[in-house]
């Protein structure tokens, strides 16, 4: 009878504790008032998002030359918090990953919805001004 309970236990638990430990928000985030006349990078992804693991390492490729020129922020959309939660319903973010990048003005001038390839990518931080 307790090998039973135990075996119930652990079938309950085991991938209750494994979805906390997955969906846990580890990113840091950037406020956006950091951005100071400088061009913008929202980005809206998922760890469980395999279009957003492909486009996290395009921008661990290129993001670097563009470091101090452009402000990235990564927001994990399962993090609930009211700074996530506001930026959703502001952008109408429905799916990940979904890429807007905004001006040093902070008007949005491209959306991009799903996985694009490096690039693509690149032109498009190349063009932001």
């Amino acid at each position: 009878m307790k090998k039973n309970l135990i075996t119930v236990i652990l079938v309950l638990a085991v991938p209750i504790i494994a979805y906390m430990a997955l969906t846990k928000s580890t990113a840091t985030t950037a406020q956006p008032t950091d951005a100071m006349n400088k061009p913008q990078v929202l980005k809206f992804t998922s760890k469980m998002c395999l279009d957003c693991q492909k486009m996290n390492t395009v921008f661990k490729e290129i993001f670097p030359q563009y470091e101090g020129k452009i402000i990235l922020t990564e927001i994990p959309v399962q993090d609930g918090t009211s700074f996530t939660n506001s930026q959703i319903e502001k952008y109408n973010v429905t799916l990940v990953p979904t890429i807007i990048l905004l001006d040093s003005s902070g008007k949005q001038v491209r959306r991009i919805e799903g996985a694009i390839e490096k690039e693509e990518m690149n032109n498009y931080l190349k063009d932001l001004k």
